[in-house]
């Protein structure tokens, strides 16, 4: 019997990262983040990858919080190990020091990981504008319209005080008239999700 890692497209570098830490390797499915925007479609595209898995899968760990309910009800005859957070950015502002269901805080938004799935408020509103037609970009405002602070959260992955890194999160601020800003977070539940309690491979 094997296990497997569901992941978050956003979360991806940190799942690569926390296999590194923990000397493990098992295979990685992705989750396309562009169904976050509604739990409804994220929950069947998690189904329909679930009820895919090759038979010989008997434990699959769930990189990605529970965003919105899209795991609700969810079963299968596999196990599933799922973080007891709210969403992916609950799961990467978690530190040893600070856990909570939702660490979020009202009116704060947050960026996170550095390569093409990173966490950007361009990659929310391209998804968005998807999402509805480009004539209905004031709708798309409107989503952003009650956040006043963008929170890189600092997790040690990357450096994410890199001149370059920090013009693309000033642009991100400027888009949304927000306050930029620093907070700590950590891979320690995708390390975890990893380690010693699921080793077998």
């Amino acid at each position: 019997m094997s296990t497997v890692i569901l992941s978050c497209t956003t979360l991806l570098e940190y799942v690569q990262q926390a296999q590194k830490t923990c000397y493990t390797d098992f295979p990685i499915i992705e989750l396309n983040r562009q169904y976050h925007i509604e739990p409804s479609k994220m929950k069947e595209h998690i189904l329909q990858t679930l009820s895919s898995l090759p038979s010989d899968v008997d434990t699959v760990l769930v990189a990605m919080g529970f965003c919105g309910g899209s795991w609700q009800d969810v079963s299968c005859s596999k196990t599933l190990v799922i973080p007891r957070v709210a969403d992916c950015v609950a799961l990467a502002l978690t530190t040893p020091e600070q856990y909570a269901p939702d660490l979020k805080e009202p009116g704060h938004m947050y960026l996170f990981g550095n390569g093409e799935n990173g966490f950007s408020i361009q990659a929310i509103y391209e998804s968005l504008l998807k999402e509805y037609d480009k004539e209905m970009a004031d709708i798309v405002n409107m989503y952003f319209e009650y956040y006043y602070y963008l929170d890189i959260i600092d997790n040690g992955l990357y450096n994410c005080y890199d001149l370059n890194y920090m013009e693309r999160a000033q642009a991100d601020a400027d888009k949304i008239h927000a306050e930029l800003d620093f907070v700590p977070g950590s891979n320690i539940l995708l390390e975890k999700l990893n380690g010693k309690n699921h080793e077998k491979q």
